[in-house]
């Protein structure tokens, strides 16, 4: 009987830590980046706070790189939660053609009102077009930012410079952790 509890508690314990032990050097880093990422948009802005509180759940992209003469684009890795809990891993690339030049690194964070946005967005059924725009976060501004179409989009400079006046869009791809 010892034997057998030893084993239901060695299987239980297993299977708590597979989705964890799926992940890559590479996810592994980039979680790592998106906990870091929320304790600077805090410390930048506490206001920020009432999102991370009140949303069913948010993607953070902790390390964007964006760059363009002409034609530009964007690309980055990150991390879903859903009601604060991590589910899976996040890509977006982003492609504008338009007045830009430079480049610059940033965070990115996607706040979905409701699970119907999550259930979206874990389904590829989610992009972004010319119409969604993102507030910039800047330390000690008050936000009064609306959920537009079930999101709100904050994005803070971590360096570069960059001068843009484009159309394009950004495409997500989401892979669950059980799926790693």
């Amino acid at each position: 009987m010892k034997h057998l509890k030893n084993m239901v508690a060695l299987l239980m314990v297993l299977t708590l830590t597979i989705p964890v032990m799926g992940q890559s050097k590479k996810d592994k880093k980039v979680i790592k980046d998106a906990d870091k990422a929320v304790q600077t948009l805090l410390k930048v802005n506490p206001n920020m706070r009432h999102y991370f509180d009140k949303s069913a759940g948010c993607v953070i992209f902790p390390n964007v790189g964006k760059g363009g003469f002409i034609v530009g684009g964007a690309s980055g890795n990150g991390v879903l939660y859903q009601y604060g809990v991590k589910k899976g891993m996040a890509h977006l690339a982003e492609l504008n053609i338009g007045l830009e030049l430079g480049g610059e690194a940033l965070i990115e964070i996607i706040f979905f009102e409701t699970l119907d946005e999550v259930n979206k967005f874990k389904e590829g059924k989610f992009q972004f077009d010319a119409g969604i725009t993102a507030t910039a976060i800047k330390s000690g501004i008050s936000y009064d930012a609306k959920y537009k179409d079930g999101v709100a989009v904050f994005t803070h400079a971590k360096g570069g410079l960059m001068a843009e006046a484009s159309v394009g869009g950004q495409k997500f791809k989401y892979k669950p952790f059980d799926e790693m």
